[in-house]
């Protein structure tokens, strides 16, 4: 990924906790616009990236659109075989999933972000990952 576009990014996802934590909604929509144009002004260039449109979903509070854009993340993530990004991205869309009463969908992709993160180091997500799946699988 493009630094100047990672760092960016994580400069507006900061910027965006910050302005939840202390309930600005104004300057939360500023920023929230402000990733939007990013994303969108490479969605399907070379500086396209997962990371971009996993952080938009994650501060989407329309649930419906959040599911799209982790959909798109996914498909991303998998475009650049990204095991961390398809592993991360599908157990967020799992917990929206959960949120909204989809238990069979959130299973679909806990068991995809299973597989998929048997390739990382992250060993706190793939808890998670387990956890939810077991906890939903055995409910």
């Amino acid at each position: 990924m493009n630094t100047r576009i990672y760092k960016q990014v994580l400069s507006l996802a900061k910027e965006l906790m910050n302005c939840a934590h202390k309930k600005d909604q104004n300057r939360f929509n500023t920023y929230y616009v402000e990733l939007k144009k990013v994303c969108d002004e490479n969605d399907g260039t070379e500086k396209d990236h997962p990371v971009q449109w996993e952080t938009l979903a994650d501060f989407t509070d329309d649930l419906e659109l959040a599911l799209s854009l982790y959909d798109k993340a996914l498909l991303k993530a998998s475009a650049i075989n990204s095991k961390d990004y398809l592993s991360s991205i599908g157990f967020s869309a799992a917990r929206l999933h959960v949120d909204l009463g989809n238990k069979e969908r959130a299973i679909e992709y806990l068991e995809q972000a299973k597989i998929h993160s048997n390739k990382i180091i992250d060993k706190e997500l793939k808890a998670d990952i387990h956890d939810l799946l077991k906890k939903l699988t055995t409910a």
